[in-house]
């Protein structure tokens, strides 16, 4: 049997895995500015974790979560999205207790797992970042995680991003409107596609965001939730879209956008960017304010959104993103014969004391070929070392840019680089 990963899940070799590297700091450093802290959960949950909060009936659940009983015939099942773990991390470690800070900030990254058909940015072993703020009902929090997202897209660079809105009113505003598109969309049952049929018993409004062409037909005169919006809703929703409107951050009403899950309620939204004549949704989020009392703690609001890596990373590079990767070398040690393998191992560690990123020849190659390698690594600075350097207490110094050369000595390489590298203006 060749051996081989399996299908659905990839290899992110060194390469690939600077870019990861990137995105997942550029994000820190981003949420770090509005006051989030990284939590970490595990990444397999009991099954009653995730099928509380997702519900028995979503493809999720049913289709799509790798689950299985451990040797002490527990239910488990690997993570297959973020926020119910953190929800269930927040419960359990009572984070809602009155000594602990207001709201409370926390986003996480890591990888997910879905059994669903693999295509381009989506897999079966994916990985997510989000944000989560427990503790406010206050519009201003649902704008203000709104703005986080829309500036981390916009200082990264990705291009041509729309933020789409909606609401889902409270409950009695949902129940209300549920009602109404069940009115609706009962004479129209044997139009909709299978899904859509299944879901009309289940949970009408999933049928609003279906993607097949015959679902799309018939909703399109479906009646507005905005329509059932009570005062409260209302009010919720106008602060929203006054304070978005206030940052100069644009928006579309998108009334057929929801959330098929009982504990989302009033504002949700999307960010959709277009790649290759596509439209494609980099992030989603929306205010829950029912999760927590829905995993047994106290009624506590909350408010998240999620984005996936794999596709940020292929918008990245559709739209021809280039990421600033530092990933040139800063000194290589060129190590002429076997008798300076000690004396160039010690070398190069005193580089790396001194906090430079220096690398050394370990394969005993012709000088021409070692030049070509420190070209590869785009080492700023080369240093050539033999015994006559050995015996000299010498050697040079270049700058592989400029070929600007200076003859130091061992100790000051060894001890004081930084002044080296001024002068030679690296």
């Amino acid at each position: 049997m060749k051996l081989q990963k399996p299908k659905g899940t990839q290899d992110i070799l060194p390469r690939e895995s600077a870019k990861w590297q990137y995105v997942e700091e550029f994000a820190r450093k981003t949420f770090g500015n509005y006051n989030y802290q990284e939590i970490r959960t595990p990444i397999f949950e009991h099954y009653e974790v995730i099928s509380r909060s997702v519900g028995d009936t979503t493809d999720i659940v049913s289709k799509e979560m790798y689950d299985f009983y451990d040797k002490g015939d527990r239910h488990i099942t690997l993570r297959p999205e973020g926020t119910a773990p953190v929800v269930r991390s927040y419960v359990e470690n009572k984070l809602f207790a009155p000594e602990v800070q207001k709201p409370v900030k926390l986003y996480y990254m890591g990888p997910m797992f879905r059994y669903e058909r693999p295509q381009a940015g989506r897999l079966r072993q994916f990985h997510q970042i989000g944000v989560e703020c427990f503790g406010s009902s206050n519009p201003a929090t649902d704008v203000e995680t709104i703005a986080m997202a829309a500036q981390f897209f916009k200082e990264i660079g990705i291009q041509d991003i729309r933020l789409h809105l909606n609401t889902l009113g409270s409950s009695a505003s949902r129940a209300a409107y549920r009602k109404a598109l069940i009115d609706y969309l009962t004479p129209l049952k044997e139009t909709l596609s299978k899904d859509s049929q299944r879901r009309l018993e289940e949970n009408p409004l999933r049928v609003l965001d279906s993607k097949e062409k015959e679902d799309k037909v018939a909703v399109a005169n479906a009646p507005s939730i905005l329509d059932y919006l009570d005062e409260e809703s209302q009010a919720h929703f106008d602060a929203v879209r006054g304070m978005l409107e206030a940052l100069k951050i644009d928006y579309v009403i998108d009334t057929n956008m929801v959330r098929g899950l009982d504990y989302y309620n009033h504002t949700i939204f999307e960010f959709i960017t277009e790649v290759s004549g596509s439209e494609l949704t980099i992030c989603a989020g929306g205010r829950y304010d029912g999760l927590v009392e829905y995993f047994g703690g106290p009624a506590t609001p909350g408010f998240g959104f999620g984005m996936g890596i794999e596709r940020l990373l292929l918008v990245l590079e559709m739209q021809e993103v280039e990421l600033p990767l530092a990933e040139e070398l800063d000194v290589y040690i060129a190590v002429l014969g076997q008798e300076v393998n000690g004396k160039a191992l010690e070398l190069v560690q005193a580089l790396r004391n001194q906090g430079f990123k220096a690398e050394r020849d370990y394969l005993g190659r012709k000088l021409k070929a070692q030049f070509k390698s420190a070209d590869q690594f785009q080492a700023k600075i080369i240093i050539t070392l033999g015994e006559s350097e050995v015996e000299q207490g010498q050697v040079t110094v270049k700058n592989n840019q400029t070929r600007e050369e200076l003859t130091v000595s061992l100790e000051q390489v060894g001890t004081n680089f930084t002044d080296i590298v001024d002068q030679l203006e690296c």
